[in-house]
């Protein structure tokens, strides 16, 4: 970047001894410069011998000597600040509140001493002193290792390429649910779509585990296609109430905590600038295809430098994955409750005895409304035991259990409804709270 400069001023040195005529502005506008900067080293130039090659160089504005050292009852005064604050000051005083009262000091006025003008320099003292303590270090933890098909990590990424329709879509017009194993890092799964819906992530899912079998565990994020919409749930969402009927961990990381799902997220990286950015599709056809080959070139082209892999693409690292147990012919369709035993939940009866639990009503009683009670959930009875303080008034069925297995074929369509059903709950309860916002602005405005 010096040199640049250099060359800038010897043009300009040439100028003045060529075109003596021109004006500031005109010599600016030839070096595509500042007419201040012209000024400035017009006057160097010609103050300099025409053959001096040094007077082109630029001249530093670091201070050549150090900041003389705070005097001793200054750095006492400030010390005396921090510890023992102003009786009108109900807090312990920061860098800028010490510089403040510092500068309005009358015995450090009289004896003319040199003040600090900046409140880093306060920060220097203190910290020198040790008032003020570094924060502790960031400690990394990785992950833990995982073997083979251990865990799988999912997540959808937006194919940003692809425009906006006019009459429909404005963003995510096109997705990718990928799926990656976080023992191998191979891509086992990407699916390209225009509607993933809770619907459509559930079927990708189920393509998933129909195709490798069931996993110990699946990791995800809080995307509501995954866990359904939170406001008035109480029970898992379908697909984590699915997942846990086929004896799988579902993982669900916690919010802004991207690192709890590295993999998938460090190969949502390199999709994006290895393959997005540089294909750039436009449709979702091109965008399937170039995602179907992208995948073949990550799991057997790529050299991958994860630590499972060692500089050599996934599945050359791992040529044979470890044999799944299938999905079952049959499913206890109840099994997730298992999960949920001794869990409670405090609600309020109404004046009607009722109380609701996951948006469904449940009678306790007329002679207990207005009161305070417990329901906690007794998996292996299916049935919520109610408690008021130390006393168990009675016992609930929980509602919407089958209480018999189901064929898994059945069991799958009836979770993709139970899907649909909690996105399209979802929808209604966003849009209502829309509209009483949207009133009470009126009502604010009138």
């Amino acid at each position: 970047m010096e040199a640049e400069w250099i060359a800038k001023r010897a043009t300009l040195r040439w100028l003045l001894h060529t075109h003596p005529e021109w004006t500031q502005k005109a010599y600016a506008a030839f070096l595509h410069c500042s007419v201040g900067w012209v000024k400035k080293w017009k006057k160097r130039l010609v103050e300099a011998a025409p053959d001096d090659l040094s007077v082109l160089h630029a001249h530093s504005r670091a201070r050549r000597t150090p900041f003389p050292a705070p005097h001793p009852a200054v750095v006492e005064r400030i010390v005396q600040i921090r510890q023992t604050p102003p009786e009108n000051l109900k807090r312990i005083p920061g860098s800028r509140t010490i510089l403040y009262y510092l500068h309005r000091d009358p015995e450090l006025q009289a004896q003319g001493l040199r003040l600090p003008r900046s409140a880093r320099t306060i920060w220097k003292i203190l910290r020198k002193e040790g008032l003020i303590l570094d924060p502790p270090a960031a400690r990394h933890q990785p992950l833990p290792p995982r073997e083979p098909l251990e865990e799988v990590q999912m997540d959808f990424k937006d194919v940003t390429t692809v425009p906006a329709d006019p009459d429909g879509k404005q963003q995510h017009v096109v997705e990718t649910c990928n799926f990656i194993d976080a023992g191998t890092s191979i891509l086992l799964q990407a699916q390209v779509r225009d509607d993933f819906r809770a619907e459509t992530a559930f079927d990708a899912v189920v393509a998933l585990l129909r195709r490798y079998g069931l996993p110990p565990m699946l990791t995800f994020d809080r995307d509501p296609r995954w866990v359904g919409s939170q406001s008035g749930r109480d029970f898992p969402s379908a697909l984590r109430r699915f997942l846990l009927c086929l004896g799988i961990h579902p993982n669900v990381c916690p919010p802004h905590q991207p690192q709890k799902q590295a993999y998938v997220e460090r190969y949502h990286r390199s999709y994006k600038y290895e393959c997005v950015l540089v294909h750039r599709p436009g449709t979702l056809q091109e965008a399937s295809e170039m995602t179907r080959a992208y995948q073949e070139h990550y799991n057997w082209q790529r050299p991958h430098q994860g630590r499972s892999c060692h500089n050599v693409p996934p599945c050359i690292a791992h040529p044979q994955l470890p044999h799944l147990p299938a999905l079952p012919a049959e499913v206890d369709p109840d099994r997730w409750v298992d999960h949920l035993h001794a869990r409670a939940y405090v609600r309020h009866v109404g004046a009607d005895g009722c109380v609701t639990v996951d948006e469904r009503s449940y009678y306790v009683g007329l002679e207990h409304k207005g009161k305070t009670v417990a329901l906690l959930i007794n998996a292996p009875g299916r049935c919520f035991e109610v408690w008021e303080g130390a006393s168990l008034l009675k016992r609930l069925p929980i509602k919407g259990l089958q209480g018999t297995p189901m064929p898994l074929e059945r069991f799958i369509a009836w979770m993709r409804e139970q899907a649909i059903a909690e996105e399209r709950r979802g929808k209604l309860q966003t849009r209502a709270f829309g509209w009483r916002q949207l009133a009470l602005w009126d009502d604010a405005s009138a």
